[in-house]
This record gives structure tokens, sequence and C-alpha cells, in this order.
């Protein structure tokens, strides 16, 4: 499939807000759902049609990485949030199934998460210091215990997965760097490969695979979205009217691209700066998956 590099003004703000630092964005029973992490918010835009007004779900007293929905159980959740990794009620409550940052050396947080197509979710952690090494990413199974797969990275986004779940795509953001490993059916990695590497000043944040089995990636620092074959071949750049693009979403019925945006760490935010973006594309992906609990 091909697919031609759009200019800014084939771009458009689909949804205006001063987010901070939005992310996790996935189409969900359709509307796009994500978080503005550092202010604990979990928000949603209804449809492709309706009013384009972000509304609240919840709001949590720690920062939101991720979520994914609990599968038969609508309004429920699954969340990187705080430390370690919750069930998010449709009240705004959480019951921790485990914290795993507390013990990190340094301070850390949750940061972006999704679920593979077997319903596990996986989740990523970070440093607020930077400190090189000290972010890892989980793995929380159907019984909700959760695991540590892969450490020494330092700060962890994706993960995103092919339509078979035996492909793992993790960034790391800091290092520039996409990482691609084997899973075997219980999710432990049996191989990995460094998949692709961001020039200087930019970092690969969010990501998702399409139909075909590419992936797309928002590039902060470089205000683009990149795109990738699966054996790794850049295919294009799609240029955006925002420096700090954070995530990813594909629309199931194709032609879709929603991107989400940051105003963190900027000392003049545009206007576009913290807006959900949308632009058009030949593509589409699967719904977001859901956390299969036992």
């Amino acid at each position: 499939m091909s697919f031609s590099s759009k200019s800014p003004d084939q771009v458009e703000v689909w949804a205006a807000g001063d987010h901070e630092l939005a992310e996790g964005a996935r189409w969900i029973d359709g509307r796009l759902v994500y978080v503005d992490i550092l202010a604990g918010r979990l928000l949603e835009v209804p449809d492709l049609t309706g009013p384009r007004t972000p509304r609240e779900i919840a709001r949590l007293d720690v920062p939101l990485g991720a979520v994914a929905p609990v599968g038969g159980r609508p309004g429920h959740w699954i969340a990187a949030a705080g430390t370690g990794i919750a069930l998010l009620g449709p009240h705004g409550g959480l019951d921790w199934l485990a914290r795993p940052e507390d013990r990190s050396a340094v301070r850390t947080r949750m940061n972006d998460g999704v679920c593979d197509p077997h319903g596990r979710f996986w989740a990523g952690s970070m440093p607020y210091d930077g400190t090189v090494g000290a972010g890892s990413l989980y793995r929380t199974d159907h019984d909700g215990s959760v695991h540590r797969v892969l450490d020494g990275m330092t700060i962890v986004n994706g993960p995103a997965f092919n339509s078979t779940g035996d492909r793992l795509y993790v960034a790391d953001s800091a290092a520039g760097v996409i990482h691609r490993y084997a899973l075997d059916p219980d999710g432990n990695p049996t191989d990995h490969a460094e998949f692709a590497r961001t020039a200087a000043g930019g970092s690969p944040d969010g990501m998702t695979v399409d139909t075909d089995g590419c992936l797309w990636v928002a590039i902060w620092g470089h205000g683009a979205v990149h795109r990738y074959h699966p054996d790794g071949t850049h295919l294009t750049t799609l240029r955006l009217p925002a420096r700090q693009p954070t995530s990813v979403c594909l629309t199931p019925t194709g032609g879709h691209l929603l991107i989400t945006t940051a105003r963190h760490g900027l000392d003049h935010p545009a206007g576009l700066d913290g807006s959900v973006l949308r632009a058009p594309v030949a593509a589409a992906a699967p719904l977001a998956h859901a956390y299969r609990q036992e």
C-alpha cells in the first residue's frame, strides 16, 4: 500500500485543548479514549462526527499513563497509574494489582501501555529525572499478576503488537530507539532486534500497527509521525503543526489518523500544541484490545 507524505496544512485540529501531556490514544466503542498523564485525567471524544469537545471520564490523584478497557465490564479499565498497575472503576476508584515502581532506586512513574491481542496488558515506566536505564516494561496477565519483562531502558513508550501478538514493538524514547521482540505464547521475549532509530532531537513515542502490519510512530520533538514497513524500512513522514506528538490512533474503518500532542516542557506553546489532531491516511487498525480478566 502506498502512502504519500502530507504537508502540515492537510492536518486539522480534531479536538482542541490545552492538554499538558496527552497520550495513550485508543479507539474504543466508537470514541477516542486517551489520557492527560500528569493531570491524572482519563478523557474521551465521543465520535468522528459529533461535538469534538473532550469529556473527562475520571481524574486520579496520581499520574495516569494509559488505560485499556476490561472485557465484559463496561466502564471498567486497567490502568498504568502512579507507580503500578490498577483496576479503575466507573467512579474513579483504584484497586491496585501491583506497584513495582515503589521499589525503584530513583523516583519513577508508569507511562504508556496497551493490551496485546491475547488480552494481556503491557505498560512501561520512566524516571522523572531521566536516569539512564531506570525504566522497565511490565506485563499483566489474565490472573492480575504483574511481571517485569524488560528492564535497562529509560523512557519506555509504545508498546505495540502485530495482529497475532507474537511480535512486540517498544520504544526507549530517551535513546531514540524502537526495539522489536519475538514473543513466545506466554508473552516472554525470545528474540530481539533494533527495529529503527530516530535522528537526533526526535524521540519515538506512542505507536500502533495497522492492518498491513506497518508501524506508525509519533516522533516527539520533530513534529512528525513515521510509518515503517514490518522489515524496518522507513516508508514516509507525516509532518505536523505541533512539535510534540505523543501517540497515534488509526480508526477501524480507515481514513483517519488521530494524534495526541503535548505542551509539557515548551517555553512558548503554540496554538496547536496540546490539541488532538487528525490527518487523512489510507490505513486502518483494529479496535483497541480489551484486558481479559480471569
